[in-house]
């Protein structure tokens, strides 16, 4: 089964702040062991709000609405799609993102 997994983003991913390079590199290392054992099928970090657009379909009409959207309380920041037998082993895979955030930011 496929997952998705979802960093919500910060004041400074808002703010369009390069990502801190030892996080990068630990985000690099660990989704390269993860494409190896076919686990990671897709990840990637996405711009800040500022330069999206929202595009909605409603009452028969197609609307677009540009960024920023600051009334969006948990923008994404980044996403990584993976292949897991159960939840379980994908929220076990999550755990592992998000520990490396820990290790490196602190939070």
């Amino acid at each position: 089964m496929r997952f998705m997994m979802m960093v919500k983003g910060d004041k400074d991913y808002e703010a369009g702040l390069p990502s801190v390079p030892e996080l990068i590199e630990a985000i690099n290392k660990l989704s390269e062991d993860m494409t190896r054992a076919g686990v990671m099928l897709d990840n990637g970090g996405l711009m800040p709000s500022v330069t999206g657009a929202r595009v909605r379909a409603s009452q028969g009409k197609v609307s677009v609405t540009d960024g920023p959207f600051t009334e969006t309380k948990e923008l994404i920041g980044g996403y990584a799609i993976v292949e897991a037998g159960s939840r379980h082993e994908a929220i076990e895979l999550g755990k592992q993102f998000m520990a490396l955030h820990v290790s490196v930011l602190g939070d």
